[in-house]
């Protein structure tokens, strides 16, 4: 959105981000579970960071 079309418009102090399915992205992929969820982590962080 642009500046012009958020004003007068409110914006969410929260956000939460549900960390779902990373294990079962791995398993699907023969991978170890905790390498779904280290990839979850970086997905987070990257999102955060934008």
């Amino acid at each position: 959105m642009s500046d012009e079309s958020q004003r007068g418009q409110s914006r969410a102090r929260h956000v939460a981000i549900i960390m779902d399915g990373n294990g079962r992205w791995a398993k699907m992929r023969h991978l170890p579970r905790v390498i779904g969820h280290q990839r979850g982590v970086e997905a987070v962080r990257k999102l955060v960071r934008s």
